[in-house]
């Protein structure tokens, strides 16, 4: 053990710790969630670390030897080689602050070993005085929030746009199928296979959009602010120092703000980022129980489409295969929502000059990242690409289909079809049929007629 000291006395610290007293206290003293931190929302504040490093070296305020192994410190965490020294529980000061300085330790103690010292040497690299120099937790821990949601974003693009082309590719394969269309879960006017898929891959293209929109307003970070926002004991220009420095190392277009002070105080754009992400959530929740719908079956239901078998559904009935990517999927969207409103919650709580529910809001937010990046690859890998469709059934269901009767509406007239409706349901003769049956229209026009009901796959 080695012993450190701080102003409220001192404590032991393992010898090959990392971090120190302050980690140490805040170990003890939080233990809720039983979960720590997510490591993204730990790197990104090591990221604005090294444009800090580098900011103040660039003003004169950091000499070049401490400036150098602080960033050589980042670079060794973001290189995952000491994961394990970030072991706060998500539920602690509000602001981040036994967090922010766990890191501020770690990184202090692994650039004090890189100038030839121990750790807990604070005369050789100081956790506040070097590390933290120009920064507050207030700003640091938004901003860090806000730079890991960018960057898991780009992943989430990634996995949407191969899920989306996964869509977009079953809606050509299935442009020639015909199938009867459903509203209220009763027969409605017929529509392709084609046309179906066609609608989720441009859902799911207006919910990327819309994340990207919201991601928009996260450039713009605080760093620098300090305690309020203000700026107080830094210079000027290191706010626009930082931001270059961490633009440069992530290729994205940081900002200063307009205004550091509701910067500090306001978490909405994060707020913003999340109803995007439980945006998504909704629409592959409505794709996954469609797809659940239309495989139903495989005797008495839907059946139209196949979801590709994954794995024995049952531990009783033999042969019996269960939509059970689709059911993850489902639950997995639940739970972003359910994030989603603890994000809302924490954003409307702070309290004058700070927000004191940060740690919630970033945990929340790269949770519903990570769930829905594993989710659409999941759907994508594991069903959608495998999806095939019962022609035999499709067709079979368009031509019973009561929702024929609307093509025929211009043709024969509302009422006359609406009686056909009856006397089919009653009699279990299809509309199709009796129009034969009556001589209404020629076999040849009547086809025509269905052949003409579909537009082009959009």
């Amino acid at each position: 053990m080695r012993i450190e000291k701080d102003s409220m006395g001192e404590k032991q610290i393992p010898e090959d710790a990392w971090y120190g007293i302050h980690t140490s206290r805040s170990m003890e003293n939080f233990n809720v969630a039983g979960e720590v931190l997510p490591l993204e929302i730990i790197y990104a504040i090591v990221r604005l670390k090294a444009a800090c490093a580098t900011a103040n070296q660039r003003l004169g305020l950091l000499d070049q030897d401490r400036s150098r192994a602080i960033r050589r410190a980042c670079d060794a965490i973001l290189l995952g080689m000491h994961d394990d020294q970030f072991p706060i529980d998500i539920f602690q000061a509000g602001s981040g602050t036994s967090s922010q300085m766990n890191v501020n330790e770690v990184i202090a103690n692994l650039a004090v070993v890189e100038l030839g010292g121990k750790p807990g040497d604070r005369q050789t690299v100081h956790p506040n005085d070097h590390v933290n120099k120009g920064q507050s937790t207030n700003n640091v821990f938004p901003s860090a929030i806000r730079v890991a949601c960018l960057l898991l974003t780009q992943r989430l693009d990634a996995a949407l746009d191969r899920t989306i082309a996964s869509l977009g590719g079953k809606a050509h394969e299935f442009a020639h199928v015909p199938k009867s269309g459903r509203t209220h879960l009763q027969d409605a006017v017929p529509i392709t296979l084609g046309q179906t898929f066609s609608g989720y891959a441009r859902a799911l293209e207006k919910a990327k959009r819309r994340i990207t929109a919201a991601g928009a307003s996260l450039l713009e970070i605080g760093i620098g602010g300090n305690a309020v926002g203000t700026g107080i004991n830094t210079k000027p220009a290191f706010r626009s120092h930082i931001v270059a420095a961490l633009s440069d190392a992530t290729g994205l277009p940081f900002e200063v703000p307009g205004n550091g002070v509701e910067i500090t105080q306001f978490m909405t754009d994060m707020g913003q980022v999340s109803a995007a992400l439980k945006l998504l959530s909704l629409d592959l929740l409505k794709i996954a129980n469609d797809l659940r719908l239309l495989s139903s079956g495989p005797n008495t239901g839907i059946g139209e489409i196949r979801l590709p078998a994954v794995e024995p559904g049952s531990s009783i009935m033999p042969g019996k295969v269960n939509p059970s990517i689709c059911e993850a999927a489902n639950m997995a969207c639940i739970q972003v929502v359910g994030y989603d409103s603890g994000v809302a919650m924490a954003c409307g709580l702070g309290q004058l000059e700070l927000n004191t529910h940060m740690p919630l809001i970033g945990a929340n937010l790269v949770k519903s990242f990570n769930i829905l990046i594993r989710t659409c690859t999941m759907l994508d890998e594991r069903c959608i690409r495998g999806i095939e469709a019962d022609e035999t059934r499709c067709r079979k269901n368009f031509e019973a289909s009561a929702g024929l009767a609307t093509i025929l509406n211009p043709t024969l007239g509302y009422d006359r079809v609406a009686a056909l409706v009856k006397e089919g349901l009653a009699g279990g003769k299809s509309l199709k049929a009796l129009v034969l049956e009556k001589k209404l229209m020629s076999e040849q026009d009547l086809e025509r007629l269905l052949a003409g009901a579909f537009g082009p796959v959009p």
